[in-house]
């Protein structure tokens, strides 16, 4: 069987664009990685339940602006905040353990 000498194993892609795990630059990546993954999981709770930004922030007691920069990753809600909003969304945060 023919092995093509440039096959990376997916760690070694992250290793070598991100830096190696606990790295500050890939600790810098995994921070940006959840920002957008939050911001995206929030908009799209939002649309599912047709309200709009500023709907959202009367619901919190806070303004449309910051909802904005949560949605288009300018900012990271605070893990409080995440689950305020998650809350006003219908939603539940569940924390699992997935190591044993």
């Amino acid at each position: 069987m023919r092995t093509n000498k440039n096959t990376h194993s997916f760690d070694e892609i992250l290793d070598s664009k991100y830096g190696k795990p606990g790295s500050k630059e890939r600790l810098k990546a995994e921070e940006a990685a959840y920002s957008y993954y939050s911001g995206l999981l929030l908009k799209q709770a939002r649309k599912k339940m047709k309200i709009t930004q500023k709907q959202l922030a009367e619901k919190l007691g806070t303004d449309s602006a910051y909802i904005s920069r949560i949605e288009n990753d300018q900012i990271i809600p605070s893990a409080g905040a995440f689950f305020r909003i998650a809350d006003a969304l219908g939603y539940m945060v569940e924390l699992k353990q997935i190591i044993p």
